[in-house]
C-alpha cells in the first residue's frame, strides 16, 4: 500500500505536466514586407522642362513645386482669351442696360418730325401760298406782254432797217423766255391747287409708322433671346479663359501629398507629352505591412490591434492595425515565412502602421505578432 502511494503521485504529476504542455502555444507570428503607395505624377497638357527642382531622395510636402514646363503660347492665349471676355461681357452689359435715353429721345424727335410732315402734307398747302403763286402767275403775264411789246418795235425797226439782227434775236429769245416763265409759274399754281398726292401722303403715313415702331423698340430694349445669346457667349470666353487657367497650373507639376522622391529622370529641355509621368513618389504618411495568416491560425479581425517589429530596431514594438484580411485563400508566397509550420493555403493580411511612420521604410522586412491582437474599441 505504501508503494502505491508514490506511484499515484508521480501519475499526478505527469498528468499535470502533460495538460499544462497541451495548453501552452506558441506566440503567433507572421512576417510580410512594408509597402507604401506610390504615385507618378505629371502633367496633363505636356511640354518642353524649364526647371527640375527636386533630386531622388528629396523629401517633399503635399503642394510643393516639383517640375515647371514652359508656358509657349499660353501666356498670349490667356491675353487674348480675357480681351474676348471683356468684349463680350461689355456686349452682355449694353443689352442688359438698353438704350441710352439719348437715343430714345432721338427716336421720339424722329417719329415726331415725321408726323409733322404726315400733317403737312394731309393738310395740303397753305391759302397764302397759292395767293403767292397766283401773284408770280400774273407777274410773268405782265413780264411776257412787256416782251412780247418790245419784240414787235424791234421786229418793227428791223423791218424799216433801223435795227440790226442781233436787236431782234434778243428780243425773240426774251419773249420766248418770258413765255416760259409763265407757263411754269402755272404749272405751279395748278399743283398747289390740286393738294398733295395720294402716293405722297402714303409715303407719309409709312415713315411715320416705321419711326413710331422705332421709337418702341428703344423704348423696350434689347430682346431676351439676344440678352441670353450674349449671357451664353460671355459664359463661353468665361470657361475658355479657366480652361487656359487651369492649363497653366498645368505647367508646374506638384507633389499631391508628403512624400519622397523616388525616381526622377528628366532634365531641362526635356519633351514631355501630355499626361506622361515624369516623376515617381512615395507616400510616407501612410506605411503598411502586407502579411499571410495560415488557414489553421485565421483568427484574426479588421479593426484589431497588433505590434510589429523590424530587424532595423529589434528592441521597439510600433502599433499596427489589422485593415484588411482576405476572404478567399491563396497559396503561400515564396518569400513570406513564418517561425511555425503551416498549411500551404493562406490569408492575405494588411496591416496599417500607427507609429515609426517617420523611421520605417518600404521596402523592410517586418514581423507581425498576432499573439497581442487588442479589438480596437
Amino acid at each position: 500500500m505504501k508503494r502505491l502511494i508514490p506511484v499515484a503521485i508521480v501519475a499526478l504529476v505527469l498528468t499535470a505536466l502533460l495538460l499544462a504542455g497541451q495548453s501552452r502555444h506558441e506566440p503567433l507570428v507572421v512576417s510580410g514586407t512594408i509597402e507604401a503607395d506610390d504615385v507618378r505624377v505629371g502633367s496633363r497638357v505636356g511640354g518642353r522642362v524649364a526647371r527640375v527642382l527636386v533630386e531622388e531622395g528629396h523629401e517633399v510636402a503635399g503642394g510643393d513645386a516639383l517640375v515647371e514646363l514652359e508656358p509657349f503660347d499660353l501666356r498670349e492665349r490667356e491675353a487674348q482669351a480675357r480681351q474676348t471676355l471683356a468684349a463680350a461681357d461689355a456686349r452682355l452689359q449694353k443689352l442688359t442696360t438698353g438704350y441710352r435715353s439719348e437715343e430714345i429721345e432721338q427716336a421720339r424727335a424722329l417719329r415726331d418730325e415725321a408726323a409733322a410732315a404726315l400733317d403737312e402734307l394731309r393738310n395740303g398747302p397753305r391759302p397764302q401760298e397759292i395767293a403767292a403763286a397766283e401773284a408770280q402767275v400774273r407777274l410773268a403775264q405782265a413780264e411776257l406782254k412787256n416782251a412780247k411789246l418790245e419784240h414787235d418795235r424791234v421786229e418793227s425797226l428791223f423791218a424799216k432797217g433801223a435795227a440790226d439782227r442781233t436787236e431782234l434775236d434778243n428780243a425773240e429769245t426774251n419773249h420766248s423766255v418770258a413765255q416760259a416763265t409763265v407757263e411754269d409759274r402755272q404749272q405751279r399754281l395748278a399743283l398747289l391747287q390740286a393738294g398733295t398726292r395720294a402716293e405722297e401722303i402714303a409715303r407719309g403715313e409709312a415713315r411715320l409708322r416705321q419711326a413710331d415702331e422705332e421709337l418702341k423698340l428703344r423704348e423696350a430694349g434689347f430682346r431676351s433671346e439676344e440678352i441670353d445669346e450674349a449671357r451664353a457667349q460671355r459664359d463661353q470666353a468665361a470657361a475658355e479663359l479657366q480652361v487656359i487657367g487651369r492649363q497653366l497650373d498645368e505647367l508646374t507639376v506638384r507633389a499631391p501629398f508628403d512624400g519622397v522622391v523616388e525616381a526622377v529622370d528628366l532634365r531641362p529641355g526635356d519633351i514631355v507629352p501630355p499626361n506622361a509621368p515624369v516623376i515617381t513618389l512615395l507616400e510616407t504618411g501612410q506605411l503598411r505591412v502586407r502579411a499571410y495568416v495560415p488557414e489553421n491560425q485565421l483568427g484574426v479581425t479588421t479593426g484589431q490591434r497588433v505590434t510589429v517589429t523590424v530587424d532595423s530596431f529589434p528592441e521597439e514594438r510600433f502599433d499596427g492595425e489589422v485593415t484588411f484580411v482576405a476572404r478567399q485563400a491563396e497559396f503561400t508566397p515564396r518569400n513570406v515565412q513564418t517561425p511555425e509550420e503551416r498549411s500551404k493555403q493562406v490569408f492575405r493580411l494588411r496591416v496599417e502602421l500607427r507609429s515609426g511612420l517617420d523611421r520605417l521604410r518600404p521596402g523592410m522586412a517586418a514581423d507581425v505578432h498576432l499573439d497581442t491582437v487588442e479589438t480596437q474599441p
